[in-house]
């Protein structure tokens, strides 16, 4: 009987941990610098004054995002391997009870005893670690956490996000400073959304407008912020 090769299949879940930094980057960048220029020009700033906090926003905003997501994901990281170092004492100082265990989660996924016990020992003399970080801890090559990669993802998806208001505010006359950096980041984000839920399988009608609709509240808000504080001052 002929034999059939395997066929290749593309899932999206490899792309979680970029996607997630790049998305999350970029929203923020567009968002926060966005709400930042709109704010100030609503406050009746002048053209560089609000071209400052624009620029000085968008590179601290970089430089946090970049920061933040290497610090969380890193810890992360951390918690990954200390529960990897764990297992690996538990499987030297107990390979047996390690080896039911595995066989019992094999079982709670379907398996019957015989072949869960059958599939945990083949496993085990594979690869006993590997097995039980993928079964037991849940820790995959794929899904494990890299915090450098989130770190660049997240300051250089942040940059070009919050650029993009940015010279929407350069290229503006004052006066319609504020309505052509709203435009521009809420079609940004609605672009960004359907985006986002093209490369991780979503409905990009619903991501475009659900990403739009709130970077929209948040511009409104900075905007009504800045004319109070701007009144106030």
């Amino acid at each position: 009987m002929p034999t059939r090769q395997p066929h290749d299949e593309q899932h999206r879940t490899k792309h979680i941990g970029w996607l997630r930094a790049t998305v999350l980057g970029a929203n923020d960048g567009i968002v926060s610098i966005a709400s930042l220029i709109v704010g100030v020009a609503a406050a009746e700033a002048s053209r560089s004054e609000a071209l400052t906090a624009g620029t000085a926003g968008l590179a601290a905003g970089a430089l946090s995002m970049a920061v933040g997501e290497y610090v969380s994901v890193s810890s992360q990281r951390d918690t990954e391997l200390a529960d990897i170092a764990t297992e690996q004492r538990e499987l030297a100082a107990d390979p047996v009870s390690e080896l039911i265990e595995l066989t019992s989660i094999y079982e709670r996924r379907g398996l019957d005893h015989t072949l869960a016990a059958e599939v945990a020992k083949q496993l085990t003399e594979h690869d006993a670690l590997g097995a039980h970080a993928r079964d037991e801890l849940g820790i995959t090559p794929t899904a494990a956490a890299r915090p450098s990669q989130a770190a660049v993802s997240s300051a250089a998806s942040f940059t070009v996000g919050g650029g993009l208001p940015l010279i929407a505010a350069i290229t503006t006359p004052s006066d319609a400073r504020p309505w052509a950096v709203a435009i521009v980041a809420v079609i940004c984000l609605a672009l960004l959304g359907a985006m986002g839920a093209r490369i991780g399988g979503a409905l990009e009608l619903r991501a475009a407008v659900r990403i739009a609709v709130l970077g929209a509240l948040a511009l409104t808000a900075s905007a009504a912020i800045g004319a109070a504080v701007g009144t106030v001052v």
